[in-house]
């Protein structure tokens, strides 16, 4: 079989990354091979750059980072239809066994047998995308259209974790949102909650400047910053959770007649922080819904009756299943009243060379001049 080489930016240990040589084959007949072109540095990926682990999930060989990847086709295999070389496509990169009673009723980001690039969770880990080119099955290709740039196409990842979320909600059109956590996960939950009919969105972060960034680029319709407190135990921290739910419910919702928020219909928590859980709790109506989306200390003490009291329900989100075809669609329109996806990316680096240098921008919150880092991509190209 043919064989040319490429090359691969491949972690050894925490903060050890690598430029190495590897081969790759001509794409099978149902796959694709993609030069790819721009990706995405995720918060998992970070985690695995730090601590060469993911909470429980250690790395046991070396791999390559990257997910969230758009690129070019370079190669069609013999049996695939649909796509032609130099087609920009985006990167479905969870590949499920497409076999198990999950799969069946369409909830493969469930599969027990997933395995997703740059996850060390499956072994041999499936190898992330920061490559020169991968071959990857063209039932997980997206192709974009030609007004969709390869940075959103590679944003489609992380937009589709927003899609699932909307989608577990149900909402029902104007319905009032609290979303906790304005980095980029929670922008785009907000912005899909926005464009899915919600009246009123409210983005909340202890960050004023991320949470301005929503309202100003139109992912949200207000801002809240969190006060930074902090109780000496768990009662206290459950007061100071009430307190910042109660400031939420105070915020005017802007339609001029000095209406307030109020509990809300539904609470989408990107963070993970047990402050932030809890005060989701006490913020949503009775009836209402907790999504519960950012993976943050795992272990949590939570005001659970009075979710249980008021049937407030709590739901889990993870990952996405089927979201691209709709992530395409929203990512292709624009309008006044419109989120700006681009204005996602705040900081580019070029080339595998500079991956340790996106890696460590990706873990702050600000650059060296003080401007906000959102999203960090790594455009890459042979």
């Amino acid at each position: 079989m043919c064989q040319s080489h490429i090359r691969a930016s491949v972690l050894h240990g925490a903060g050890d990354l690598r430029i190495e040589e590897r081969t790759i084959t001509a794409p099978g007949p149902s796959d694709l091979q993609i030069s790819i072109r721009s990706t995405g540095l995720c918060g998992s990926d970070l985690h695995y750059y730090r601590h060469y682990r993911n909470g429980d999930i250690l790395v046991q060989e070396p791999m390559s980072l990257g997910h969230e990847s758009a690129g070019v086709v370079v190669a069609v295999g013999s049996d695939v239809t649909g796509f032609s070389v130099g087609d920009k496509v985006a990167l479905e990169v969870g590949l499920p066994c497409e076999s198990c009673d999950r799969c069946k009723e369409g909830r493969y980001n469930i599969c027990k047998q997933m395995k997703f690039r740059s996850s060390a969770k499956a072994f041999p880990h499936a190898q992330g995308t920061l490559q020169e080119r991968i071959n990857h099955p063209a039932a997980w290709c997206h192709k974009l259209p030609e007004n969709v740039s390869l940075d959103l196409g590679a944003i489609l990842e992380p937009l589709g974790v927003a899609i699932q979320a909307l989608k577990r909600a149900n909402l029902t059109p104007g319905s009032t949102v609290l979303v906790f956590g304005a980095g980029a996960v929670g922008l785009l939950v907000a912005a899909m909650a926005k464009i899915s009919g919600a009246s009123t969105v409210v983005i909340a972060d202890i960050d004023a400047g991320r949470v301005n960034f929503a309202v100003e680029n139109k992912f949200a319709h207000k801002a809240f910053t969190v006060p930074l407190k902090r109780g000496a135990s768990i009662e206290e921290n459950l007061e100071i959770a009430k307190e910042t739910a109660a400031a939420i419910a105070k915020v005017e919702k802007g339609t001029g007649a000095g209406e307030l928020v109020g509990e809300v219909d539904a609470v989408f928590e990107c963070t993970g922080v047990p402050s932030c859980v809890q005060a989701s709790i006490y913020a949503t109506r009775p009836g209402g819904k907790v999504l519960l989306i950012g993976m943050g200390t795992p272990i949590q003490t939570l005001p659970i009756s009075a979710a249980a009291l008021r049937e407030v329900d709590i739901l889990g989100v993870f990952r996405y299943a089927n979201t691209y075809p709709t992530g395409v669609e929203v990512v292709s329109k624009t309008g006044p009243d419109y989120p700006d996806f681009s204005k996602l990316v705040t900081h580019r680096y070029k080339g595998l060379d500079a991956a340790v240098e996106a890696f460590e921008m990706a873990g702050k919150t600000k650059d060296d001049k003080g401007n906000l880092v959102i999203k960090v991509v790594l455009e890459t190209e042979e």
